[in-house]
């Protein structure tokens, strides 16, 4: 490897991702292949090697990826925020455990704004987002759903938690 070498390599992609990583390397010695994986690398494999053992082990580690990561997968459809809690297979919303009845138009909005958390979105977008048509004329038709979905999921209307109005701007979580 031109720029690092496997170790270095290993450790970088740790630093981001968890995906299965084999090492294939001329270094046949122990104390390389208990480097490799110590730097996290799930297997060591020396060449000169079969091919079909390296397909085993890829299978392998592929195999026990998929079966320990389902739950990281179906948690794309669960958004957690604070005590707020957005299921968007099943379109609910609960807060501290208290499951919180919203209007189709209300989860979606709700949904934009979690799904862009802690960006700014303007309401012309919300609207367009939302209601799949252009934005031509400022009516109160965001506004009043913000408003109705703070009644239901904030504790207290004077000490927003969950959905700030940005002055001038529009809304974000």
């Amino acid at each position: 490897m031109p720029k690092m070498d496997g170790i270095e390599a290993c450790m970088k992609i740790r630093e981001e991702r968890n995906m299965p990583i084999i090492m294939l390397s001329a270094k046949s010695e122990d104390i390389d292949k208990i480097q490799g994986l110590a730097s996290g690398a799930d297997d060591y494999l020396s060449k000169p090697f079969n091919p079909l053992e390296l397909i085993a082990r890829v299978k392998s580690q592929l195999r026990r990826y998929k079966k320990y990561n389902i739950e990281t997968e179906s948690n794309k459809s669960v958004i957690k925020i604070g005590n707020l809690t957005i299921n968007t297979d099943t379109r609910q919303v609960w807060i501290n455990s208290s499951e919180v009845r919203l209007t189709p138009k209300e989860f979606d909005i709700l949904e934009l704004l979690a799904r862009n958390k802690g960006i700014v979105l303007s309401v012309d977008k919300i609207y367009e987002a939302v209601w799949k048509e252009n934005y031509f004329k400022s009516d109160n038709t965001v506004m009043v759903h913000i408003t109705k979905i703070r009644f239901k999921i904030e504790d207290d209307p004077k000490n927003l938690i969950y959905i700030k109005t940005i002055w001038g701007v529009g809304y974000k979580i």
